[in-house]
């Protein structure tokens, strides 16, 4: 499993581990019942703490993204997918609306912001 680290992006490195395990789950990636790397592999390949991996891994079993089995490891749990895909929904619901929010007091106007998003778009 590829993870990319960005360590100057300002999101904690077990979000940013948490996130791809999401998107990968979400995208079909990563299947029902596979195992992800054990903790120590994942972190050694990456070059973080195994501390860090733990957290993200803790994070997602909360969620039901994944599932432990004691002296196994961790795998892919079934999620409702459709509750997760609203759940980031709403997440991009609030950043555009923070966006919107910017744009207006910039004076831009509704024609200009969706050009732009076209143009960011495309």
């Amino acid at each position: 499993m590829n993870i990319d680290i960005q360590t100057k992006s300002g999101l904690p490195i077990y979000e940013q581990i948490e996130r791809q395990i999401k998107d990968m789950i979400i995208t079909g990636i990563l299947k029902e019942g596979e195992m992800l790397p054990s903790i120590r592999t994942l972190a050694a390949d990456s070059k973080i703490s195994v501390i860090t991996v733990k957290r993200a891994y803790e994070d997602l079993e909360k969620e039901g993204m994944v599932y432990s089995v004691q002296g196994k490891g961790f795998y892919v749990d079934t999620p409702d997918l459709q509750y997760m895909k609203e759940k980031k929904t709403v997440g991009l619901e609030e950043k555009l609306g923070e966006w919107v929010d910017a744009a207006k007091a910039s004076g831009m106007s509704k024609e200009e912001a969706l050009d732009m998003l076209g143009i960011l778009w495309d």
